[in-house]
């Protein structure tokens, strides 16, 4: 009798030894089965977001529908080079780049130059040369297939017959020319100062920042006083100085601004696109910024 009772005591505390393990085991595994559906929520709702369309919306001003305004291009007139005897000019990119920026947000262009009438691109900016410097820049490329930009570079305004009144915005072209011809240009200074003391746009890329050197506001303060700004490197004139095997420049933008107290001179790593806008004040770094300082300049234009 006591080996019966026993044994029934033996199974009924097996019985509940199982019914607990079995409560542990159902409670982990619905913990298990928790984590699992959260997890998998997790992984569906980072894909849904990763899935989710990207969209982008630029303007382009349509055909025929009249301007916002009109942008005046300043550009070099031919000179020579005195540091190595070439003929110099302006950077074509550093034209038609910031060209077909503002044509396709609806804007006019004027171009005008330090003395009127012809002017030429540097030679290696041309994308037909021979030396192939500049076979990649496509938008000068075509450009140069439009009749109405030949003529334009072959009858430009002297700069003096202009006023900042009849444009939204001005943005002086660079290239080799200009660290000749516009530093200390008292003209170009004043045509300048006039847009950027007006609330205009006052643009100015690569090396036509040479401007900013000098260039000083009525009350005769220098323009770039608490300004942050850029313009050709010194790393840049260096890469260019190996590239010919002798110095191209006769001093170097960077280092001269550089000198200049109460200012910011700012450079990216060399030849990238880089642009900064302090407020009216847009600068761009060389002639792959062309185009991103004319971003600037119109984002400037459409929220003022």
């Amino acid at each position: 009798m006591i080996k019966v009772l026993y044994h029934v005591n033996f199974v009924m505390l097996k019985q509940k030894k199982m019914k607990k393990i079995n409560w542990i085991l159902a409670f982990a595994f619905t913990v298990m089965a928790c984590m699992s559906y959260a997890q998998n929520s997790a992984t569906l709702k980072n894909n849904t977001k990763m899935k989710k369309p990207t969209e982008k919306l630029s303007y382009v001003h349509p055909h025929g529908v009249p301007s916002k305004g009109k942008i005046l291009m300043v550009a070099n007139s031919p000179s020579t080079s005195k540091q190595t005897g070439w003929p110099i000019g302006f950077w074509a990119a550093e034209l038609t780049h910031p060209m077909r920026v503002f044509q396709e947000a609806g804007y006019e262009i004027e171009l005008v130059s330090t003395e009127g009438g012809k002017i030429m691109m540097d030679t290696y900016s041309n994308p037909t040369d021979a030396s192939g410097y500049s076979a990649h820049d496509i938008i000068s490329l075509g450009y140069l297939q439009k009749p109405e930009f030949l003529a334009m570079l072959n009858n430009t305004k002297k700069l003096t017959e202009v006023k900042h009144n009849d444009y939204a915005a001005i943005f002086l072209v660079g290239g080799q020319g200009p660290m000749y011809t516009f530093r200390g240009n008292a003209n170009l200074e004043k045509l300048f100062v006039s847009f950027y003391e007006a609330g205009k746009p006052a643009s100015a890329v690569c090396h036509s920042t040479t401007l900013l050197l000098e260039a000083k506001k009525s009350t005769g303060e220098l323009l770039v006083k608490g300004k942050t700004w850029t313009g050709f490197a010194d790393a840049e004139e260096e890469f260019a100085d190996q590239a010919v095997g002798q110095k191209i420049q006769p001093y170097r933008i960077e280092t001269e601004a550089k000198k200049i107290q109460g200012t910011t001179f700012k450079v990216a790593a060399p030849f990238s696109a880089y642009a900064i806008q302090d407020g009216n004040l847009i600068t761009g770094q060389q002639q792959n910024s062309g185009a991103a300082a004319a971003e600037l300049v119109i984002g400037l234009l459409e929220n003022q």
